[in-house]
């Protein structure tokens, strides 16, 4: 349910194709690259939203998933085909977006070690040095983040105000602008907008 509501907000609010492959595994082709940013985070604030049940035998893992919710890498380049109908996506940026999530993989069955989770990746190496400080700094916000937060961040970056949230989750809205703070949206929002600029800008 969650996920078929995030794929349906992707394609709705941003004109998006989204999948699951294999069952964990989500591509997004964002028409749009300059609202890509926007996208990731709407997507990781919706992971991390999700109540879970605690597993003790796998209490590791599910404490990973709360803090981290998912990794994603931006890959900003060409699709040399993409169709929809047959359900292909192919080119430059799903796979510069595959192989970077594949590097930073130090996930095994023993032992999950995660440093970072948020990526951008392309060919212009000048664009992914300056992303990459800001994506660092975005990522550590995220990790931060309560399920609590995360959802009122994921309709935030939905375009709604403070006391619309408050309304769709049957709370105050001080609550909502205290979760707001306490998630970093100021910081959050000026990140997605120079994202915005410098992408409309190449």
């Amino acid at each position: 349910m969650h996920i078929q509501e995030l794929l349906e907000a992707l394609r709705t609010n941003f004109g998006c194709y989204a999948r699951l492959v294999k069952g964990d595994y989500l591509e997004c082709v964002v028409p749009r690259p300059e609202e890509t940013l926007k996208v990731a985070l709407l997507i990781k604030s919706k992971i991390k939203s999700i109540p879970i049940l605690r597993d003790k035998e796998n209490d590791h893992r599910t404490s990973y998933f709360e803090n981290y919710g998912i990794r994603l890498a931006i890959g900003y380049g060409s699709l040399q085909r993409f169709d929809t109908e047959k359900g292909i996506i192919d080119g430059e940026a799903i796979y510069m977006s595959g192989r970077k999530i594949n590097e930073e993989d130090t996930h095994t069955m023993d032992r999950i070690s995660i440093k970072n989770t948020l990526f951008f990746v392309s060919k212009d190496e000048n664009l992914n040095e300056s992303m990459e400080p800001m994506l660092l700094l975005l990522d550590f916000l995220m990790n931060k983040t309560t399920a609590k937060q995360s959802q009122v961040l994921y309709y935030k970056l939905l375009g709604n105000n403070e006391e619309a949230i408050a309304k769709k989750l049957g709370v105050s809205q001080p609550a909502i602008n205290q979760h707001s703070n306490g998630a970093g949206w100021n910081a959050i929002e000026h990140a997605v907008q120079y994202f915005h600029k410098t992408l409309k800008n190449q």
